[in-house]
């Protein structure tokens, strides 16, 4: 057993230990080599798989979640390797470390340290595969947006000639699925610590259809497919604001089954010590047909849809309980696509809709001819009319209950949406017995006006006779 000198080490909670240690570089280290560590604390024990970092280090990361001494041993087929041990005193977070989002009451979310968490993600899938300048300007802008949550892949699309990529090569031709590349880590490692200094959860998209067959990495037997998720799993699982989703539009990708997404499911849910959210997103023939994944599967958290009518958010519901997050409802732009061109007013009532029913929405912007060109692929610059108004329903959303269905089904506290429909009026049976204030909110000029008075009883509320109006009903103390 080997003594490592770790007493003066401290890490925060939910912060990120990581112990390096040197070992054999010939051969495929990748492949030859195990490693990992038993981290205990008290009675309890929690195991991490340890990676090879290239140039004859090999890492391990640990995410403590209790304040106080941890101590650890690593396990390893290579002898110089095996037996190290240390420990590290774990101190309290950090202002702004909530720790990682989990499930709430089934259908919502916060953080571990019972911080609410409202899921206002945008979709930039290949925003850290360009360069600097570009990845950089996208932070300042993600930074002064509304958004909370990341969607982005890891593996390039036919169409990118990328500097780097998850494994070993540098083009289709050489590329070797039996070694990684850990530069190309390090880099995704730094961004998705930039998200996490914003406040922002990295949904990392693990696999999509979109390879085509040009990297080959959309049709990897399941062996590679595994070998590849432990790796991403050691790697990332220790950053706190980490989702796994593991396939975008999983249901395009003519090489694998629904069964063999089950196994994979279960694999990364097996290998991720810290269970961070999972879940697995379908595509859709828009307007046409979408068929879902079987949400209620013991594996997936929360139910990751991709459909345009968000009026089903009600159905989806009552026949999964688990929080609903419509990662892609139409995106605001001028696309060809029919996915990539909708109006920024059609995307926010989409998002107004469905979050009145207690589901979440996802952004996303395809402009094409813009400097930065498609938001969803690139980042850069937002151009969008819906980013802003976003905002004002984030900000709507967080000065009411955590949970606004239970709050409505209470009588405590209503958000109503009108919708596309101009009533000019509306009738509301509230309580006789308690006293209430009514505002009328404009969901696209963004503006809150209180009416008048208190209510109670059948109360009789004129409207703009406009679009996009809603109410907010609130039981006064």
């Amino acid at each position: 057993m080997k003594e490592l000198s770790s007493s003066a080490c401290e890490v925060e909670r939910w912060g990120r230990f990581e112990l390096a240690l040197k070992g054999p570089a010939e051969g495929n280290p990748f492949r030859d080599v195990s490693l990992s560590a038993r981290f205990q604390y008290r009675n309890r024990i929690v195991e991490a798989d340890g990676f090879y970092d290239g140039d004859g280090v090999y890492r391990i990361r640990f995410m403590p979640d209790q304040p106080g001494v941890w101590r650890y041993e690593t396990r390893s087929s290579c002898k110089e390797l095996d037996g190290a041990c240390g420990e590290f005193v774990c101190i309290p977070p950090s202002p702004g470390n909530h720790g990682p989002v989990r499930v709430k009451d089934s259908y919502l979310f916060e953080y571990e340290d019972g911080t609410p968490y409202w899921a206002f993600g945008t979709t930039c899938y290949h925003w850290t595969h360009y360069n600097d300048e570009l990845e950089e300007l996208t932070l300042q802008t993600l930074k002064g947006s509304p958004f909370n949550k990341v969607r982005m892949c890891l593996l390039p699309t036919r169409d990118m000639s990328p500097a780097a990529f998850a494994f070993a090569g540098t083009c289709p031709e050489d590329a070797d699925t039996t070694r990684f590349n850990p530069a190309f880590f390090a880099h995704l490692e730094k961004r998705i610590d930039d998200l996490q200094q914003l406040g922002i959860e990295a949904d990392l998209v693990l696999f999509h259809p979109y390879d085509k067959g040009h990297w080959g990495f959309d049709q990897m037997d399941g062996e590679t497919d595994r070998f590849y998720l432990r790796y991403v799993v050691a790697r990332l699982a220790s950053f706190r604001n980490v989702w796994w989703s593991l396939s975008n539009e999983y249901d395009f990708n003519r090489y694998k089954t629904e069964a063999d997404w089950d196994r994979l499911l279960q694999f990364v849910q097996h290998r991720d010590p810290y269970q961070h959210l999972r879940s697995i997103h379908n595509g859709t023939k828009m307007y046409k047909s979408s068929s879902l994944y079987d949400f209620s599967k013991p594996w997936v958290t929360h139910q990751s849809i991709q459909h345009w009518d968000a009026e089903l958010t009600s159905s989806w519901r009552e026949a999964v309980a688990k929080p609903i997050v419509i990662d892609e409802i139409s995106y605001e732009g001028n696309s060809s696509r029919r996915w990539g061109n909708i109006s920024g007013q059609e995307l926010i009532h989409r998002f107004w809709e469905a979050m009145t029913r207690g589901g979440f929405v996802g952004h996303g912007e395809s402009f094409i001819d813009k400097e930065t060109k498609a938001w969803i692929s690139s980042g850069g610059r937002l151009y969008g009319e819906s980013p802003e108004r976003i905002a004002f329903l984030r900000r709507i959303m967080e000065e009411g209950p955590e949970d606004w269905i239970r709050a409505r089904q209470e009588g405590t506290y209503m958000l109503l949406y009108f919708g596309r429909r101009q009533p000019a009026c509306t009738t509301l049976d509230l309580p006789a017995d308690a006293s209430y204030r009514i505002e009328t909110i404009d969901a696209w000029e963004m503006t809150v006006t209180p009416l008048a008075g208190t209510f109670s009883g059948t109360t009789r509320v004129a409207l703009p006779g406009k679009p996009y109006i809603a109410l907010r009903v609130r039981k006064q103390q």
